[in-house]
Parts: structure tokens; sequence; C-alpha cells
């Protein structure tokens, strides 16, 4: 596994490659068809992501020092937004997540390109993956 920073650059490589934003949004929507499968018994208030427009939830577990985190949403291009929080912050330790900055966001143009409200949900699915990485640095 690449480490973080290039996990995040490996990203805005694969968009550069795309010439307008369908063919990203696309895409986008296509990573989100090959999230792994989740539970339903995850699906609980618990795990569930408050500011989010459509249904999210993020399961995490800690294996080995880092936090495996396994989310779902029941819109295409939220599971896309979170394929791509996964293929950043899956797997890494908390201490890796508590200190790099969501760069590859703007870099990607996610910034400009998303509506107000899918903006605020990836915004809150960041928090609780930070607020479970603060969990388990403690």
């Amino acid at each position: 596994m690449s480490d973080i920073h290039s996990a995040q650059q490996t990203l805005v490589d694969e968009f550069d490659f795309f010439d307008d934003w369908m063919d990203k949004y696309q895409y986008i929507i296509d990573l989100g068809k090959q999230l792994p499968s989740f539970p339903d018994e995850w699906k609980t208030d618990a795990n569930k992501i408050t500011g989010c427009q459509s249904q999210v939830w993020i399961h995490h577990e800690l294996n080995d020092g880092k936090i495996k985190l396994f989310a779902i949403s029941d819109a295409a291009i939220v599971s896309g937004l979170i394929a791509l929080l996964l293929k950043v912050y899956d797997n890494r330790t908390p201490q890796e997540i508590l200190t790099t900055e969501p760069v590859f966001l703007t870099q990607l143009g996610l910034d400009k390109h998303l509506s107000p409200t899918r903006s605020n949900g990836l915004h809150s699915m960041l928090q609780r993956i930070a607020e479970l990485a603060k969990h388990y640095s403690i």
C-alpha cells in the first residue's frame, strides 16, 4: 500500500485523465459501485453520518494499529465520494489520518463541482473519519 500522500496524488492523476466533468462524475459513480459489501447489521444509528442529504453509514475496526473503514450510501454519487475517501484514509494509522489534510479534494476540483448539500455531506464524512482517528489515538 502506498503512503497517504501518494494515494492522494494517484487520485489526482486518475482524474487528470478525464477532460470534462461529466466523465469525472461517471468515474466517481463507477468507483462507488465497487465498494465492498456493507452488511445490514452495520447500518445502525451509531454508524450513520448526520449532515448528509442521503443516507451514509461508516463502520470501523482497528487492526494492527490501523483503522479499517467500511462505508456505504443509498446515493450513487455519494457512494463514489466514499470510495474516494477510502482510497486515501482506509487502513491508515490514526496519526496518518489526523496529520493529512484532504488536499486532493481541492486538487480534483470537487470543492467547485459539488452541490452545497453534497459538499456538506462530504465534509461530514471527513469529520467522522477524523473523530474516529482521534478516538483511536488516545
